[in-house]
């Protein structure tokens, strides 16, 4: 399966107008509302955020915001930190904006109510952080910064009448009108009244506040709502995401005990701001002679330096030493920590802290110019969702509540500035008319099967986390890529858009990674560990479009194009091709430019397979060297047309096939030494003498004489072909048509037909294909992507129990399986909590007596016995699957010929 440019989703059921519709409620989101109203008297925004308003990652900041308050400091120095933070790559006029408007969007903020700690002068606290050399971070709370920010702007959000707030409102996706303008967003709401489930927000601009994506590791200080939401929607909609390789992990996250996931509690850089010191188990402080810093250094330093200290010793954590603070200073400075760690059963005034590294922050995101625009005209981002070009390869500590204040502000006054000449008008009637945005929208949708989660975030956790190499981001792509698969229809619903938006984002992320060969700040590749500025002081922008997703690496000079007209919101591929040549285990996402190869891949066809197989059948055919009857009967340079013709009745799959084997001819390929048409050239040669013109679709059903495809070109290269692609073509047709014949048997009942394993060696994937052409669906792709428990894995593991505690524990997250022969051994699978239970040679009796006793808790699949003759009757006790496994391995072959005809 591609990945969907469009969630699968229903159509929006009620509409709502608005001037600017914000996505997310963080201190980007919220100022952007408050300071557009402030701009703009008549101005209406409508604020959506997918939990409650107070709800989202700024509340869990505890370290501040920095900005040049000290009349000793100056934003030359606070710019020369970040910059140092950034590893050459930070936008040095983004971060001069930064650093000299930041002092005053920070008043701004003081004026809405915020209230950060002073001292007995009444003057603002200022401390330092990893990687600042003045002390210029204002806090609250001592290390509550960001619940205070949050509040502050939550009453100034709900005093202000032109706001209006819908919670528990996720956004999917982006409406387009025909120009390619941003127009609003479908969102679904999750909650009773008038505006719940799916709906539509009709607006002149949409700005994406929506936060991280920290949600795509198995640990991260991200609350559960960061899945990535607004990244992925961005790429949707065909906005180009920039440098999302660089994340970055946290150093000090207070470390749970072994297998822990999901939001992890952390231990702030201002404890270590303070004084305290990083240790090992026997006391060592390691981080001396690392960085000229030691414990203050910059965070992907002190990541990096944590997790090679844990390799060493084996450990899965390291200590923060703060005992020396004592209590009071603990209980003034840091309650929030303290509260935590005692929660845990950690004292740290008595007690070095247990702390290992855990996602956090993404310095990359969607791309957008100095206004915060990006490539897609009227749509912003601000905030973590996006890239500014302030953070580089690396962000420099509490500088990410500083930079949401300062674009968020300066998309406020573009967007004012825009209302000021007239434009982009939301009024009811005009072009924001309920259905006319959507109406354009011809992208394909989908989604991703929910169980995948878990399985996403712990093989982005081991391959492509702190620690990165080929090797373990290629395992990592090919994970994702098998998460596209699913052996269920994938219904639309909070947990599956989640997981569609979390392997959208983490695809992206993993090719960029992979792209991105040197190591540079919270990027750390073990194969490549030194930065390379020669080749590598660039960007990697990533966009989703038919082909699939496409890279590109724009140098670091280049500023990003300001999306005001339609016209420029272009793919990276249109503008130039990538610098570099993809790594071919990436060739799962990061489709080749041949249409044929990005078609192939999205129907779930490994061109790399497909050529090995079409190599081998010819190597077979050409064993002696050629054709030798067409060789002695076919004048040298005779060319003709050919029509690809269906001898019987029957479902039609493997066009797409029988053109890649046609691809594969020029005047060398039976030579042994061509090499045929090798993986890495996408099908394509210089010249490409046979054409194909496709005359009917896979899944089509045809009758006899029906003509499936023409080809032209030369009469030796047709028919030394002929066989090899007639192969491919009458077996998978034949699997379609079967498959069709079993569908047409249980239509109306509601059940499922789906095939097994039982297929041919080397033509699984190609067999599958054809029976989601025939309408039926797939049940597992091997033995990799779901656990079944049959009686021999039960007598190995010592009980039924004691197979679902070992599948548990060896592969977290992956669907399991049950196969059972008899009644009484269901009700003791249920308990386990299989996700489907498989009825073996059970009789129509037995299965809807089954079916009445699982009552809905499991799936349930029908095998062993069935016949075509008796398929309703078993599709009628309620079963959801009948398992088939002759659709594959036994189907017979649909007669299709190649009758040739002249030029």
């Amino acid at each position: 399966m591609a990945i969907p440019r469009k969630l699968t989703a229903p159509a929006p059921g009620w509409s709502v107008y608005a001037d600017a519709v914000v996505v997310g409620s963080g201190i980007a989101g919220l100022t952007v509302a408050l300071r557009y109203t402030e701009l703009t008297p008549a101005g209406r925004v409508l604020v959506v955020t997918k939990d409650v308003l107070s709800a989202g990652s700024t509340r869990w900041a505890q370290g501040g915001i920095a900005a040049v308050l000290d009349p000793e400091d100056t934003p030359d120095e606070h710019l020369n930190d970040t910059l140092v933070a950034g590893v050459g790559l930070c936008d040095e006029d983004a971060v001069r904006i930064l650093v000299t408007e930041g002092p005053d969007a920070l008043k701004r903020l003081i004026d809405h109510g915020a209230r950060f700690d002073r001292g007995v002068d009444g003057q603002l606290q200022l401390t330092r952080e990893g990687g600042h050399r003045r002390n210029r971070i204002v806090h609250a709370g001592g290390d509550a910064t960001g619940a205070e920010v949050q509040r502050a702007l939550v009453e100034a959000v709900l005093a202000e009448p032109r706001i209006e707030v819908i919670e528990h409102a996720l956004a999917l996706d982006l409406l387009l009108d025909a120009a390619g303008q941003a127009r609003g967003v479908t969102l679904h709401v999750m909650g009773e009244g008038a505006r719940d489930g799916v709906g539509a927000v009709r607006a002149g601009a949409v700005i994406l506040a929506s936060g991280g994506m920290g949600q795509i590791y198995a640990a991260t200080t991200n609350p559960s709502v960061s899945t990535g939401d607004g990244v992925a929607l961005a790429l949707r909609a065909g906005a180009v995401v920039r440098d999302l390789e660089f994340v970055q992990f946290h150093p000090t996250v207070l470390w749970l005990g072994e297998g822990s996931t999901g939001q992890q509690p952390l231990v702030s850089e201002a404890v270590r701001g303070e004084g305290a010191v990083l240790v090992d188990a026997s006391g060592d402080r390691f981080m001396r002679g690392v960085h000229e810093l030691a414990d203050l250094a910059p965070r992907d330093v002190v990541a990096k330096a944590i997790t090679r200290k844990m390799r060493e010793t084996g450990a899965d954590h390291v200590y923060l030493d703060a005992r020396h603070f004592g209590e009071d200073k603990w209980r003034a400075r840091f309650p929030t920590i303290l509260a935590v760690c005692r929660e845990h059963g950690i004292d740290p005034v008595t007690q070095p802290i247990p702390v290992a590294p855990a996602a956090h922050y993404a310095s990359g995101g969607v791309r957008t110019d100095l206004s915060g625009r990006t490539s897609v005209p009227g749509l912003y981002a601000c905030g973590e969702v996006a890239c500014t070009g302030v953070h580089g390869a690396n962000r420099l500590a509490s500088n990410s509540l500083l930079e949401g204040l300062v674009f968020a502000e300066r998309i406020a006054c573009d967007l004012a500035a825009r209302d000021s000449d007239g434009r982009d008008s939301t009024e009811p009637g005009e072009s924001t008319e309920p259905g006319e945005s959507a109406e354009h929208d011809d992208r394909p949708d989908g989604l991703v099967d929910p169980r995948t989660r878990a399985r996403i975030q712990n093989h982005m956790s081991r391959g492509a986390g702190v620690l990165r190499s080929a090797g373990s981001l290629a395992e990592v792509a090919r994970a994702l890529g098998d998460a596209r698969w699913t052996p269920v229809a994938v219904e639309p619903c909070t947990e599956s858009w989640e997981a569609t938006n979390l392997l959208t984002v983490a695809s992206a992320l993993v090719a960029a990674a992979a792209g991105r060969e040197e190591t540079r700040g919270s990027h750390w590749r073990e194969d490549h560990p030194d930065r390379d500025d020669d080749r590598w002081r660039a960007h990697v922008d990533i966009a989703l479009g038919a082909k699939g997703l496409t890279m590109r690496h724009a140098p670091h000079a280049e500023q990003p194009e300001q999306a005001q007209e339609p016209e420029q919101a272009q793919e990276p591929e249109q503008a130039q091709e990538p610098e570099q040549a993809l790594p071919p285990e990436q060739s799962a996402q990061l489709e080749r430019e041949d249409p044929l190869w990005a078609e192939l891949a999205g129907l779930g066809i490994d061109p790399d397979g497909l050529f090995r197989l079409v190599h081998t059948a010819l190597a077979e055919d050409l064993a002696g060297g050629q054709d030798v009857t067409s060789a002695a009967t076919i004048p040298a340079g005779l060319t003709a047309v050919a029509d690809v013709v269906a001898r019987k009745e029957g479902v039609v799959a493997g066009l797409p096939v029988v053109e890649a084997v046609f691809r594969c001819a020029d005047s060398g390929f039976h030579r042994a030494d061509s090499g045929f048409h090798r993986a890495d050239s996408g099908f394509r040669r210089a010249a490409e003498p046979v054409t194909v013109e496709r005359r009917a679709a896979d899944g089509d059903r045809v009758a006899p004489g029906d003509v499936l495809m023409t080809v032209r070109g030369p009469v030796a290269d047709l028919l030394t072909l002929e066989r090899t692609a007639l192969n491919f073509l009458t077996h998978l047709s034949g699997v379609a048509t079967l498959t069709r014949r079993w569908v047409d048997a249980v239509d109306g009942t509601g059940a499922r037909i789906r095939d097994s394993r039982k297929t041919l060696p080397g033509l699984r994937a190609l067999e599958k294909y054809a029976v989601r052409r025939g309408g039926g669906v797939n049940h597992r792709m091997g033995l990799h992507d779901a656990a079944l428990i049959k009686d021999n894995h039960v007598v190995a593991a010592g009980g039924v129990a004691a197979a679902f505690r070992a599948v548990r524990q060896a592969f977290p997250g992956l669907p399991i399986e049950v196969e059972v022969d008899r009644i009484d051994q269901i009700e003791p699978v249920l308990a386990e909590g299989a996700d489907e239970i498989l009825l073996d040679n059970f009789t129509v009796e037995q299965l809807a007596e089954a079916v009445r006793l699982v009552n809905g808790r499991a799936r349930l699949e029908s095998s062993g016995g069935l016949t075509l003759d008796t398929a309703r009757a078993v599709a009628e006790t309620g079963v959801d699957y009948l398992a088939v496994g002759a659709l594959t391995h036994s189907a017979p072959a649909l007669d299709i010929g190649l009758d040739l005809r002249g030029a």
